[in-house]
């Protein structure tokens, strides 16, 4: 399939680096391509950066067909450009997509497309060690239908956003709040997809976490509410005197791609790493018995997030001394040093496309 062109008529500055926050700021041209049932996927093109037209009935906006990923380009100091593991990232939108009855997309076809956009855009990578492009691909249902089944049509999408670090605060040690009465996602539903739904689902706890002082939402499983799963924006470790665990995949949670980086790279340095269940309580049991060492988070917007305070009801723990604990930053740094090209890429993660 072929990619049509259609440049900006004005290329307009990217902020300074420096001025960059997350998610705000966004680059002069997108890819878009629609599906139909008879033509697939087709009518591929690079166009101007705008605001789409779709039916007030279009079928996203009202059952939630909606997927989508995250990932990065990086700027090396030679000036290459390097993507983090992105063909993981469609393979896994693919995954999602069967989870939401939506066509698959052609993950070569993709990459060949991304590759182009990026090159173009170029200019919207920064070159400040923790920023970067962030890249926003996209499908949504666009039937103008009423009615609950999959769609006919949809529309893929893949946007770029100039990026800082993803806290304001940088890599010091976020506060998170234990949900108790709300739930993000239980096994057998959609949690392990990257939909929307479930990101609309985590809203209401978030906004009570943040008029609590916490940065993000730590939830348990649906069904005991007990278990760890996820933090609103991340995969969570906990590292203790004798192991680093992480919950293990249940179907309600996000595999995470920073994730398996983190799990790859511990197995790699000889750390006992586990995915298994572990329960709140088992958490502040650890850290009573002052076996709980470090709390950190992972994900492509922040990398690595050190945890310095869990929050569980009327219970709270602090974890460290106010700074990055040594293995969170361990971790920070090989992971950040192979993305911008300062270390070697041993495990084959990094594409570089100029």
């Amino acid at each position: 399939m072929e990619i049509k062109l259609t440049r900006a008529a004005t290329n307009r500055t990217r902020p300074e680096d420096s001025a960059l926050g997350f998610g705000q700021v966004f680059t002069d041209h997108m890819f878009v391509m629609d599906y139909s049932k008879d033509a697939g996927w087709h009518d591929a093109r690079i166009v101007p950066y705008a605001d789409f037209s779709i039916a007030p009935s279009a079928m996203v906006l009202h059952y939630g067909q909606a997927i989508f990923e995250g990932l990065k380009a990086y700027k090396t100091p030679d000036k290459k450009i390097c993507l983090f593991r992105p063909r993981d990232n469609f393979e896994r939108m693919n995954r999602s997509a069967k989870g939401l009855c939506i066509p698959e997309i052609d993950v070569d076809f993709v990459m060949k497309a991304l590759k182009q956009l990026i090159l173009l855009e170029e200019k919207w990578i920064p070159e400040t060690l923790g920023t970067s492009l962030y890249i926003r691909p996209t499908i949504i249902a666009t039937d103008p239908f009423l009615g609950v089944r999959a769609s006919n049509t949809y529309k893929f999408f893949i946007i770029l956003s100039s990026v800082g670090a993803y806290y304001a605060e940088g890599l010091n040690p976020v506060k998170i709040w234990v949900e108790k009465h709300y739930v993000r996602a239980v096994r057998g539903g959609v949690g392990e997809f990257k939909t929307a739904g479930n990101y609309a689902a985590s809203l209401i706890a978030s906004e009570k976490a943040k008029k609590e002082g916490y940065a993000q939402v730590l939830w348990l499983d649906a069904i005991e509410r007990k278990y760890i799963e996820e933090v609103g924006a991340m995969n969570i470790f906990f590292l203790m005197k004798d192991e680093l665990v992480t919950p293990n995949l249940s179907g309600s949670i996000l595999p995470g791609i920073t994730r398996y980086s983190v799990i790859t790279l511990a197995k790699k340095w000889g750390m006992a790493m586990n995915e298994r269940k572990i329960s709140i309580d088992e958490v502040f049991e650890a850290h009573a018995s002052g076996r709980l060492l470090e709390v950190f988070g992972s994900g492509t917007a922040a990398v690595i997030s050190p945890v310095g305070e869990i929050r569980y009801g009327e219970k709270k723990i602090s974890i460290g001394d106010g700074t990055p604990g040594k293995t969170a930053m361990k971790f920070y740094d090989a992971l950040t040093a192979i993305q911008y090209g300062k270390a070697e890429d041993t495990e084959n993660w990094i594409q570089v496309i100029g």
